[in-house]
């Protein structure tokens, strides 16, 4: 339990009884570390003027022990405007948890032993991997990551349409010209599907073909495009520091979406539309029909969708299921589940969906259909080629000096280029759109992924330089003020918390984003390593929990530590 939960505790046993108030950390800093509205809400509740009862609430607080260090006492505790309770933080407590932080430093067990399956990226076999399955790798990976700190069990899936028309149409491109990349298949197969009719009736027949897997030849290309696809998306999976437990293909939920749904046929879940489909009647549930079973009784999307949440349950029975896709096909996941509500309560129940917006490069919006799709790849590397420039022209280790190898330049570029695109993903709540802003993304000077690790880096060097000077990092004498450095770094678990419970990694972002620069203003400030300083052992071993908080936060997002830049 963090400090915040401890305090929420306190509270209500010093008023003795259950009311629906919080506690949260002010924005303005002179009110406190922490603030609650308690004094308001029973004044509602009871009538009276609230700031007689915070004086109460306040007197009884000051009998109670503190949280996390007893025997130290409260900080202050202070009645302002029109009943806010303010409560200051004793400098002896901030310190006794400084002195507790650690690699599990942030880690909480608000979902102990739950089993979390988490489904995100879901690239395509025969089709590019573009920008947008970045967003959902990001999101997917960071959640995976929090969900782990929370003391969760998670599986990783990603689900792939290895059949179904865009298969068929990059098949179809592919046998028309067979120098083509799958992308560039797809796109030809997708453009004539749209102004050919010979052509689209033969993808069409192609399209049940490799359904059926009736014909030799098709089957060939077919199983040699999926190899290549998945071999190449392997790649982009370690560059991004993701490993899927499952990968889930259509081919394996489509018949048993099928069978779901003529079950639910007879049940009357389901019901017959035109030329033989099976349809589900949102409708009746405040939604809009969608087919599950098109005419030529092949599974849809839908009924795929149906037959994945069974084969997630039989391979991990989940007491969570989270689906991270486009916020394209919210409406669409509505009737989905709603469809499976039906079917199966409790796997509906269990069932999160979590729709992001779409990410544009100020060139705009891409299309695989057109063949000017954005890859992920070609993001990452022009990316990459910017951070190259930057750090050269800052003259750091990737520079490309005489003592750093080009495989170190380019570890710490990717690195860099990576937590750049990630962070810009992150930074905001997951239904937000993003318009990349490369020159933005790639900063040294705040609210960037490279801000976050210039920080790290920076910080590990005054502990190297320390190291050197024989300072040890030491708690013994501590400063007779406290920075706000040290009152920011002991909020960590709660952002950890709250950024679980509302599955929005970019509280986080936000939180290391501000850490990061009150280290910056606390290390202007002061001289950390000096001999001549009493101090200088404090302000040693403050550094080394700020890098501790820094790595424990980056690595829920995914963004990697660099000891230098």
């Amino acid at each position: 339990m963090n400090i915040k939960e401890k305090i929420k505790e306190i509270i209500e046993k010093s008023i003795d009884q259950k009311v629906d108030f919080s506690v949260e950390i002010p924005a303005e800093k002179s009110h406190g570390d922490y603030s609650t509205n308690v004094a308001l809400i029973l004044a509602k509740k009871e009538n009276k003027n609230p700031k007689e009862i915070a004086k109460l609430i306040k007197e009884n607080l000051e009998l109670f022990p503190p949280p996390c260090a007893p025997a130290l006492g409260w900080g202050k505790i202070e009645v302002a405007g029109p009943g806010f309770i303010n409560i200051f933080i004793s400098k002896e407590v901030i310190v006794e948890n400084l002195k507790k932080i650690d690699k599990s430093f942030g880690k909480n067990t608000e979902l102990k032993n739950q089993k979390i399956i988490i489904d995100y990226t879901d690239p395509n076999p025969f089709k590019e991997f573009h920008i947008g399955h970045l967003m959902s790798n990001a999101i997917g990976e960071s959640l995976s990551r929090i969900f782990e700190a929370q003391g969760a069990k998670v599986k990783r899936v990603c689900y792939q349409g290895d059949v179904g028309m865009h298969v068929a149409k990059a098949i179809w491109g592919k046998i028309k010209d067979n120098k083509k990349t799958w992308g560039e298949a797809y796109a030809l197969g997708a453009a004539a599907f749209e102004e050919n009719e010979e052509a689209k009736k033969e993808i069409k027949e192609l399209n049940k073909k490799i359904f059926e897997r009736t014909d030799k030849k098709i089957n060939k290309l077919y199983d040699e495009g999926k190899k290549e696809s998945l071999a190449d998306f392997d790649k982009i999976y370690k560059k991004l520091g993701t490993k899927f437990d499952w990968l889930i293909f259509e081919s394996e939920t489509g018949p048993v979406g099928k069978n779901i749904v003529k079950k639910g046929l007879k049940e009357g879940v389901f019901e017959k539309g035109e030329n033989g489909a099976i349809i589900f009647k949102g409708e009746k549930y405040g939604l809009h029909t969608r087919v599950f079973i098109n005419s030529e009784s092949l599974p849809t999307y839908e009924a795929k969708d149906l037959g994945l949440a069974k084969i997630k349950y039989k391979k991990y029975a989940y007491d969570q299921s989270v689906v991270v896709t486009g916020n394209e096909i919210n409406e669409y996941f509505k009737v989905m589940l709603c469809a499976l509500k039906q079917i199966s309560p409790k796997l509906a129940e269990r069932t999160k969906h979590i729709g992001h917006g779409m990410m544009r490069l100020p060139e705009g919006k891409m299309s695989s259909r057109t063949g000017k799709v954005i890859t992920g790849e070609s993001l990452i590397e022009k990316v990459q080629e910017m951070v190259l420039e930057k750090i050269s022209a800052k003259g750091g280790p990737a520079s490309g000096g005489k003592d750093f190898l080009e495989k170190e330049k380019q570890h710490i570029t990717e690195k860099v280029a990576i937590g750049a695109i990630k962070y810009s993903v992150l930074k905001q709540s997951a239904g937000s759109d993003i318009i990349y802003d490369f020159d933005k993304s790639i900063s040294f000077d705040g609210d960037s992924g490279p801000y976050l690790q210039y920080a790290y880096a920076r910080a590990s060097s005054v502990l190297e330089k320390a190291k050197k000077e024989g300072i040890k990092a030491s708690f013994a004498k501590v400063s007779v003020e406290l920075s706000q450095l040290e009152k920011s770094i002991i909020h960590f678990p709660e952002i950890v918390l709250k950024a679980g419970k509302e599955y929005e990694p970019h509280f986080l972002v936000l939180y290391l984003t501000e850490l990061a620069g009150v280290f910056n203003n606390y290390y202007a400030k002061n001289k950390i390593v000096d001999k001549a300083d009493k101090f200088s052992p404090y302000k040693v071993a403050l550094t080394k929990v700020f890098c501790q908080i820094m790595k424990n936060g980056m690595q829920m997002l995914g963004i990697e530590t660099l000891n230098k830049m």
